[in-house]
Formats: C-alpha cells, sequence, structure tokens
C-alpha cells in the first residue's frame, strides 16, 4: 500500500506496530462543577464527543493507519471550530484509535494523476486546520499514543499542550520516496531545535517519545497507563482558570511569536493592561485579596 510504505521500511518500526495490538481507549475528562451535557457523533473518519465541556476529536480510522486524507481533515476541522462561542467549551483534546496516531497525509490523494489543484488542497487543508487550532478560543490538547508520521508530526507539533505514552515514537521519512517534508518541518523548526529538526527530516530516522520531550516537540511524556489520567489532570486544571483570560493569553502568545522582542514587550504590556479590565480578572484580583476562590464569569 503506497499511502503506508514508508512505516515499514524498518523491522523495528514493524515490531513496534505489532507488538502494540489497539490504542489505549479515550476517556473524555470531566470534573463535577460543570454541567453534565454530554454529546457524541460518530463520522466517517472521526468520533467526536464532548462532555463537560471538554471535546475530543478521536482519529478513528485505524485501517488506513488514520491517514491524514481530505475527509479526515474536514471532520477535524469540523469538530475543531463548532460552537466555539459557547463558555461551556473549555478544551478540545485530539486523539486517535489504533496503533498508529496518524500515518500522516494519504498518498493516494498526492500521486501525479490527482493534479496540482488537488496536490495543494492536501496541504492547504491542514494548514487551515492548524491555524484554527491557535485561533480557538481554548486550549486543544493532543493525546498520543502511538506512532506519529509526516503530516502526523505536523499536526502534533501545532497543538497548545502535548501530551504522549512512553510508547509513542515520531518519524518524518518521505524524503525515502522522493518528497521532503517541508510542511511538517514548518511546525518542526518552531519547537524544536534545527538540528534535530533537519537530522529526522533528512534521515527519516524516528525519534523516541523521550527524545521528542527533550527537543521540546512534546509537552509531557507519561507511562501509557498513566496517559488518561494525566490528560484529565491537565484538563481539570485549565477548567479551574477563567476561559476568557486564557484566550486572551493564547491568543497573544501565538501573536508576539511572530514580533521582535522588543515589539513583543511593548504589546506585552498593553495586552496585560487589557487583560486586567475583563471581569474575570476583577474578580480574580479581588479574590486574592479576600481569600477565597474565585468565581468566574468567563467573561
Amino acid at each position: 500500500m503506497l499511502r503506508h510504505l514508508f512505516l515499514w521500511n524498518k523491522p523495528s518500526m514493524l515490531s513496534a506496530i505489532s507488538s502494540n495490538l489497539c490504542a489505549l481507549n479515550t476517556r473524555t475528562a470531566t470534573t463535577t462543577t460543570t454541567s453534565s451535557m454530554s454529546t457524541n457523533a460518530t463520522r466517517q473518519f472521526c468520533q467526536i464527543s464532548e462532555t463537560n465541556g471538554v471535546r475530543e476529536i478521536c482519529l478513528n480510522e485505524p485501517k488506513t493507519r488514520n491517514a491524514l486524507s481530505l475527509g479526515m481533515m474536514d471532520e477535524i476541522l469540523s469538530g475543531l471550530k463548532q460552537t466555539w462561542e459557547d463558555t461551556n467549551l473549555r478544551c478540545i483534546i485530539i486523539s486517535s484509535t489504533g496503533p498508529v496516531w496518524s500515518s500522516g497525509h494519504d498518498l493516494k490523494e498526492l500521486v501525479p494523476e490527482r493534479g496540482e489543484e488537488q496536490q495543494r488542497a492536501v496541504f492547504e487543508k491542514l494548514t487551515e486546520v492548524i491555524y484554527n487550532i491557535r485561533k480557538a478560543p481554548v486550549p486543544v490538547l493532543a493525546k498520543v499514543n502511538g506512532v506519529v508520521a509526516a503530516g502526523g508530526v505536523q499536526l502534533v507539533s501545532s497543538c497548545d499542550i502535548i501530551v504522549c505514552s512512553e510508547k509513542s515514537s515520531f518519524i518524518t521519512p518521505s524524503a525515502n520516496f522522493g518528497v521532503f517534508a517541508s510542511t511538517p518541518a514548518v511546525a518542526m523548526t518552531r519547537v524544536m531545535s534545527h538540528s534535530k529538526c533537519l537530522d529526522m527530516l533528512m534521515t527519516g530516522h524516528p525519534i523516541s517519545a523521550k527524545d521528542a520531550y527533550i527537543q521540546g516537540m512534546v509537552s509531557r511524556v507519561v507511562p501509557t497507563e498513566e496517559l488518561d489520567a494525566e490528560i484529565v489532570k491537565i484538563v481539570n486544571a485549565i477548567k479551574q482558570k477563567s476561559r476568557s483570560v486564557l484566550a486572551l493569553g493564547k491568543e497573544f502568545f501565538y501573536q508576539q511569536l511572530e514580533l521582535t522582542m522588543e515589539e513583543a514587550y511593548q504589546q506585552g504590556a498593553k495586552k496585560m493592561t487589557e487583560n486586567l479590565k475583563l471581569n474575570d480578572s476583577k474578580e480574580g484580583l479581588r479574590s486574592f485579596m479576600e481569600k477565597r476562590k474565585p468565581v468566574w464569569s468567563h467573561l
């Protein structure tokens, strides 16, 4: 199968995939302090659920090793963008089923016979997904428990917080079959050292979860059996904060990355002053002075 040829280049990779017969079952993080409303929808490529303000987009096409086909990316994008105005939404988790978190783009959609317009549409669609991860007013978490390849690395690296199991690994092997991973490189170079990034891109060698953590690609690495609990811990910490404060902070965080240090500090001072005008900022300061827990309006 052309789509996943690169995964079988190394016996060690085949062994790792074979030994991992199924991915960890996903469990949506909840707390008792918010609404118990829950929704669940199975689409062609993704399972999308929402419980207590936590939306999970689970890549659910293990037969294609969760390839990022146009159909798959459309469903991820739809799950990302819906109901941003709902203040009950507090975070979004992107997870997957199967031993391969994602094998990257569906190469059948990129063969010459599909034409340049189709090829460009594939790359632009993942770019649109990534832009919307940044634009989302809530934190977007990647929950990784398996092999992540090529465009999958691009997607994971673009999430706000990335948590993976110790058995996870990351690989960008497309140069093996004549395609340099230029778009994954854009995401990778923004979170890890250039030399390690080029090592992965030019050799096609995988890196372990531990190495990905050392290089700054992922936020946390935990034993497989602790992955769900770690996600719950992070989500609960997020839900204790004001949604409006985190939305303001996330927006500025990504904006300042494009500025010089001088400009970033100037704009940062303005943004913190803006932050202090929020209702929740005023409530937070009052609660601190009164030695009580804040009651957030998320406004």
